[in-house]
C-alpha cells in the first residue's frame, strides 16, 4: 500500500485492525478506529447527499452519526462537508480526504480477504473475574480480557487471539490504556517478519510468548518493523475468544 495518503499523525500510522475473527479490517489513528460501519455511513452520505437521509436509510440515529463523524474527523481529518440551505439547497458531501480514506480501507479489506487462513495466538489461563459477557484471565503474559461463552472464576480456559485482531504501534506514539477501547495492551519485541503476497505476518515476543500480527507493507515501513524492534500490541476484548479447557 505504498503511496497511500494518510491523515494519521507522523509516527502513528493507520494499522489493522479491528476484527471479529472473520477478516474484517479497520484503520486506526489517535486511538480511533475507522471500520466497516463507518465506511458504510460515508458511502450512504455520498449516495444520498445528506447525513439525515443516510442515517434513516441505515436505521441509525442522526444525532449519533453526527457525533461519530466528529469523532472520526478528530483523528482522520475532514470527511463530510455540510452545506446550509439556500438557492442551491443544503446537504452534505464527502471531502476528497474521505474518498482517499475509503480507498485505503477497501485496499486493506481486500488484503485481508486474500489471506486464506488467519493465524492465531493461543494462551492458557485461569479465569479470575467475570464481568457480564467478558472475563479476566490470568495468563503467562498477565491478565487478558475476552469474550466468554459461559465461564466462572477458577475455570481453566484457552484464550485465542487472531493475528488480524492485533494492532502494532510505536511505543513512543502509542496512546495510553485509557485513550483507546483496546483494553488488552502489552509491550513486545519483533522476532520475525514474513512477507506474504498482500500482507506481512509479524511475530512479536511478549514475555517470551510469540504473538502473530498481520500488517500492511505501508504500516511495516512506517514502523520500521524488523527483528529487535520494540512495539506495543493492542487488541479489543471483543476480539478475544475464551474456551473451556
Amino acid at each position: 500500500m505504498t503511496g497511500e495518503h494518510s491523515t494519521a499523525p507522523r509516527g502513528y500510522p493507520p494499522l489493522m485492525n479491528r476484527t471479529n475473527g472473520q477478516g474484517e479490517a479497520a484503520l486506526v489513528a489517535e486511538g480511533v478506529e475507522f471500520d466497516a460501519d463507518d465506511a458504510t455511513l460515508l458511502r450512504e452520505i455520498n449516495e444520498t447527499g445528506s447525513v439525515a437521509r443516510a442515517s434513516s436509510n441505515l436505521g441509525r440515529s442522526r444525532a449519533r452519526q453526527l457525533s461519530r463523524i466528529e469523532t472520526l474527523e478528530s483523528a482522520f481529518g475532514d470527511l463530510v462537508e455540510r452545506r446550509r440551505g439556500g438557492s442551491g439547497g443544503g446537504g452534505s458531501r464527502l471531502t476528497e480526504n474521505a474518498g482517499a480514506l475509503l480507498r485505503r480501507y477497501d485496499r486493506l479489506q481486500t488484503a485481508l480477504t486474500a489471506t486464506d487462513t488467519v493465524p492465531e495466538t493461543v494462551l492458557n489461563g485461569t479465569v479470575t473475574a467475570v464481568l457480564g459477557e467478558l472475563a479476566d484471565v490470568e495468563t503467562e503474559i498477565g491478565t487478558v480480557r475476552g469474550l466468554h461463552p459461559d465461564v466462572t472464576a477458577g475455570d481453566d480456559v484457552q484464550v485465542r487471539i487472531g493475528a488480524d485482531a492485533v494492532t502494532l504501534q510505536d511505543p513512543a506514539d502509542s496512546p495510553g490504556p485509557d485513550a483507546t477501547s483496546a483494553r488488552n495492551r502489552y509491550q513486545g519485541t519483533v522476532t520475525a517478519v514474513e512477507h506474504g503476497e498482500t500482507v506481512l505476518e509479524v511475530t512479536v515476543a511478549v514475555s517470551d510468548v510469540p504473538f502473530r500480527a498481520l500488517v500492511t507493507d505501508e504500516s511495516a515501513d512506517r514502523l520500521g518493523l524488523d527483528a529487535g524492534c520494540p512495539v506495543v500490541l493492542t487488541w479489543k476484548a471483543t476480539a478475544t475468544r475464551l474456551a473451556l479447557r
